[in-house]
């Protein structure tokens, strides 16, 4: 009888995986833009001052550095991109007021899901988020509570080439 032999199976990472989780280091770092903190493999809202930091860290390396959503909003990068088109100008206040409460709400659960800009433009109203789920999240709240039997939202959702990760969400309000 042969015994049942214990093996690991270990797979690379794609490209996308190691920017999107990266490997955790050790000790504490701080963002010098948003004060956000880094520790235990995620970045958090800061709770503590510096000295309560430090001793956090517990002799490991305490660093003061940028946050993954402070350098896109500096590099003028995004993951997620909302466009409205033929927004109704009753409603154009209302929309923006929601969806920056909405950002503000997941910005409160996680230091790094923000809304970059919110823009008028040719193409309508932009809106730019560091997340692209955040997108899609806050697409389909506003499609939910801005539906009215005068308009209907037609929503087309795109995501971008394989090493990529934004998202596109197209929304017309189209009369009915």
């Amino acid at each position: 009888m042969q015994k049942n032999k214990k093996f690991t199976i270990k797979q690379e990472a794609s490209h996308r995986e190691e920017h999107e989780f990266p490997k955790g280091e050790k000790g504490v770092e701080q963002c010098k833009v948003c004060r956000a903190v880094y520790y235990k493999k995620s970045w958090r809202h800061e709770q503590m001052n510096l000295e309560g930091l430090k001793t956090l860290s517990k002799g490991a390396p305490f660093k003061v550095a940028v946050c993954p959503a402070c350098k896109m909003i500096a590099n003028h990068e995004f993951e997620g991109e909302i466009v409205l088109k033929n927004v109704p100008k009753e409603i154009a206040g209302d929309l923006k007021h929601a969806a920056e409460n909405f950002c503000q709400r997941a910005y409160e659960k996680d230091s790094q899901h923000r809304l970059i800009k919110m823009k008028d433009g040719k193409e309508g109203l932009t809106i730019t988020t560091t997340e692209n789920q955040l997108a899609v999240k806050l697409a389909k709240k506003l499609q939910e509570d801005f539906k009215n039997k005068k308009w209907k939202i037609e929503k087309k959702i795109s995501y971008s080439a394989a090493p990529g990760d934004a998202v596109y969400v197209h929304m017309e309000f189209v009369v009915a």
